[in-house]
């Protein structure tokens, strides 16, 4: 939980983070090494200085490391995974939705464990997204359309198979759907990730919630036409934020953009951690103002109460979590007792 100066609280809901697994021993080739040198050089390009990682940390952190930097140091009150296999690219998954569970049954009320599909997998994906579910009690998958199947180097929402498996979703009472739309990861093609097929997708399974993650950047002007005009369609945080730091206007352009669009109430904070550390996000993202002159032209504000709901409230809403009863069940918890235990 993150505490202003004037000790109001605010509940952190981080709805992009990972523990993965990008480690030589784990690479089944050369494009596995090329995925996770892609993701350090963003994490060293945008993160401050003092929270820059040693390359080999950051190929395959712990779970300790994962407990501190997120819950003790991060502010952060509930952390959702969002994995992805990489299976053409790795032995095990990158993000392994076994192992996310288990830490999460470790840690209860701290971790949501959401799960990914891949429509190419066909009638076999389908029975594997079913089991899933039920045995990890899936509320949302996570979604990679750049990544590569065999010969395939992509696919699109609106595909047939897409389509299906969308229905499945519904049909297993999985209403989240987080997909990547953003910046390529060498050696995936960026047109892969296009945004424009959210479109026919949230229009044609409107009961469920399409979470773009990194806003479509590059191509936020598109996502933005799309999510004015589609309810169902939310706008992740993760990557964005992370300009904050470096390029701070361009940060402001963005979430002004965002906030003209769609509103306040779905917008969601990710970190994407471990590209990027929980805290020092949240500490600059609540000392943020948008300069006088975009505030202005958009007619848009950033207050502290917009900035509660970026930051939880609207993740909180998407994931059913009573903030209040679920705020009194984490006082009680092993990671609150060592905040606690430190001062």
């Amino acid at each position: 939980m993150y505490k202003t100066d004037d000790g109001d609280e605010i509940f952190v809901v981080d709805g992009h983070v990972a523990l993965w697994d990008g480690s030589v021993a784990n690479q089944k080739n050369r494009h596995g090494a090329e995925f996770i040198e892609c993701f350090y050089d963003y994490h060293r390009n945008l993160s401050p200085e003092s929270w820059i990682w040693p390359h080999d940390k950051f190929l395959k952190y712990d779970e300790d490391t994962f407990i501190r930097d997120v819950f003790e140091m991060g502010y952060v009150d509930v952390a959702i995974f969002q994995p992805v296999g990489l299976v053409e690219f790795y032995k095990e998954p990158f993000g392994n939705v076994a192992k996310n569970y288990q830490l999460a049954q470790k840690y209860p009320g701290r971790f949501i464990g959401n799960g990914y599909f891949d429509p190419r997998d066909g009638e076999a994906g389908l029975e594997r997204l079913e089991e899933w579910a039920a045995q990890y009690h899936l509320q949302g998958v996570k979604l990679y359309t750049a990544e590569w199947h065999g010969d395939s180097k992509g696919y699109r929402l609106s595909d047939p198979w897409a389509e299906r498996y969308l229905a499945k979703c519904l049909q297993l009472g999985i209403r989240n759907i987080h997909v990547h739309k953003g910046p390529t990861i060498k050696p995936l093609n960026m047109d892969a990730f296009d945004v424009s097929d959210i479109d026919a997708a949230a229009s044609n399974f409107p009961d469920l919630n399409f979470i773009v993650e990194h806003v479509g950047l590059p191509r936020l002007e598109a996502f933005c036409w799309i999510a004015t005009q589609e309810p169902n369609v939310y706008a992740g945080l993760a990557v964005a934020n992370a300009f904050i730091h470096t390029r701070p206007r361009y940060f402001a352009q963005i979430i002004s953009e965002l906030l003209y669009w769609l509103d306040e109430d779905r917008i969601l904070f990710g970190s994407d951690y471990a590209l990027w550390h929980p805290k020092w996000l949240i500490d600059e993202f609540m000392a943020f103002e948008l300069p006088d002159d975009i505030a202005q032209e958009t007619g848009v504000t950033l207050t502290r109460d917009i900035k509660k709901k970026i930051l939880g409230l609207n993740a909180a809403r998407l994931y059913n979590i009573d903030v209040p009863t679920h705020q009194a069940k984490l006082q009680k918890d092993a990671i609150s007792q060592r905040l606690r235990q430190a001062g």
